[in-house]
């Protein structure tokens, strides 16, 4: 049975051989397709510029800024907000791009492609306790116009530096104006607790815990008076019995006068009874008085009726009148003692409802302090937060806080930086013999042809007894020196060509030969 068989080095060189002339022309083609790619790809320039991402000017430590972002976040948000469409569509217009293009553009696909052109590279550093930190960024603009890349790129570098002024200056205006309302909420907020407390501590003003000990003095004074009116009461009270008693000794001294009949003694006793009321009276109205003036009138008709032998009546009705004037006035001090004694236990109690009732009253308004403080600080917390919210303001106002600068503006390029034509000949040089080679391979598997003494032994499963080689023609010949000629010649071509492209495309070839010699000296 015959085996698969397997081919050796002799039959890769006889193919090579047989397919020379296919080797050679697909390797000068597929060169020189990459040579004309090389040479006639367009050109794309880019113009781009270094923008420095600046620390803050002022020690953070003295004033504090409120755009404390990352510098890549800021980056990224500022890059989105230049490439809006409204951005892009103006740079477009304005500088009349991809018109030249060899199929019309809609304005999304302008956009587009307007997004691809532009390009962000971030600048980092190790910074000592920070690591990896973003100090720069590059901003780029590819275009096929080294004109048209630069001044876009222009244009695009201003946008950036503009709208990061903007972002951080609306940034802290926005938190000012934030804090500010949250102030002006909270100071109304402080501004109710405070009527509520005011009002709370009118309506308690009795019973106020911060005059507790107040009370405490002005009801034990007051119970010292009450016992000193209670002793001055008893003392009155003393005293009335003894005037009574008194009255009652100077009204049986007169009706027991000797020589006076009984209606002489009569007479006496009622004008001294009627001194002592008036005496009385007067102790307590004027003279103007109906009661007075009606007991005065019956005095004096009494002391005309009895005419001068009433005289020695008279004395003993005037120690009768004595007597009962200080009745009287003893009653009149009892009373003024008795009421100054309601007055004090009215007092008294007073002070005994608002003791008991200041650690209720104290409940609540230590509720509103708690209140009113708890407002009271949050209110001066959101006052400095306003305060150092404006004085960031002022350093973005005044460009002293973090900022964006120019380290470097976009030059005109001198260089296309697409197409990299040595890579795309270098590239062409090396898939030309691949190609080459891999087309012969593919002409060779779908040849089903047998190759050689083995592999007919292989196809056969019999040995081969004898083989008659090749005898080539005189026309065949000729062939092959002709094929030959035209090799070395397109070998010579190529080669001049290559120095060409050396020369134009890589340096200049004295240069070249210079370089080499100078390296075997």
């Amino acid at each position: 049975m015959a085996s698969e068989y397997e081919m050796s080095v002799n039959d890769y060189i006889a193919i090579l051989k047989h397919r020379a002339v296919l080797v050679v022309v697909s390797i000068a083609v597929i060169f020189a397709v990459s040579v004309l790619v090389a040479m006639y790809i367009p050109p794309v320039y880019q113009s781009s510029g270094t923008i420095l991402v600046e620390s803050q000017q002022i020690s953070p430590d003295l004033v504090a800024a409120n755009n404390n972002t990352f510098a890549d976040e800021r980056i990224e948000v500022i890059r989105q907000r230049v490439m809006t469409r409204e951005h892009l569509e103006g740079i477009i217009d304005k500088y009349n791009l991809f018109s030249s293009e060899s199929r019309r553009l809609s304005v999304t696909e302008k956009i587009e492609e307007m997004r691809n052109a532009i390009s962000v590279s971030l600048v980092s550093a190790a910074v000592k306790g920070r690591g990896e930190v973003t100090i720069a960024f590059r901003l780029g603009f590819e275009h096929k116009q080294p004109e048209i890349a630069n001044k876009v790129a222009k244009e695009l570098v201003t946008l950036f530096l503009d709208e990061n002024i903007k972002q951080r200056t609306e940034r802290a205006s926005e938190t000012t104006e934030f804090l500010t309302q949250e102030a002006d909420k909270l100071r109304v907020e402080l501004e109710t607790l405070e009527n509520r407390l005011a009002d709370f501590k009118q309506a308690h003003s009795n019973a106020l815990p911060e005059h507790q000990e107040l009370r405490m003095n002005m009801l034990s004074r007051a119970e010292t008076e009450l016992k000193e009116i209670d002793r001055d009461y008893k003392a009155a009270r003393e005293e009335l019995r003894f005037n009574e008693l008194e009255v009652s000794a100077a009204s049986a001294g007169v009706v027991s006068k000797p020589g006076a009949t009984g209606a002489e003694a009569d007479k006496p006793q009622d004008l001294g009874s009627l001194k002592a009321e008036y005496t009385r009276l007067l102790s307590l109205y004027t003279e103007a008085h109906p009661d007075v003036r009606a007991v005065k009138r019956k005095i004096a008709a009494l002391e005309a009726a009895q005419g001068p032998g009433a005289n020695a009546v008279s004395s003993v009705s005037l120690e009768v009148a004595k007597a009962q004037a200080r009745v009287a006035a003893s009653e009149a001090r009892i009373k003024s003692l008795a009421d100054q004694k309601r007055e004090l236990l009215s007092k008294i109690d007073a002070y005994e409802a608002q003791i008991l009732e200041t650690p209720q009253v104290e409940r609540g308004l230590v509720t509103l302090m708690r209140d009113h403080d708890n407002a009271r600080k949050k209110y001066e917390e959101i006052r400095t937060k306003e305060m150092g919210a404006k004085i960031s303001e002022s350093l973005e106002q005044e460009n002293k806080a973090e900022r964006f600068v120019l380290l470097e503006a976009p030059l005109m390029p001198e260089k296309p930086v697409r197409p990299n034509r040595k890579k795309v000949v270098a590239m062409g040089f090396v898939l030309a013999p691949v190609g080459a080679g891999a087309l012969v391979m593919l002409l060779e598997m779908l040849n089903q042809r047998v190759r050689g003494v083995e592999a007919l032994t292989s196809v056969l499963g019999r040995r081969v007894l004898g083989t008659i080689p090749y005898i080539h023609t005189k026309a065949e010949l000729e062939r092959s020196k002709r094929l030959r000629t035209l090799l070395i010649l397109c070998g010579i071509v190529l080669i001049a060509c290559l120095l060409v492209l050396l020369h134009f495309f890589y340096m200049p070839l004295d240069l070249l030969v210079f370089k080499a010699l100078a390296r075997f000296e």
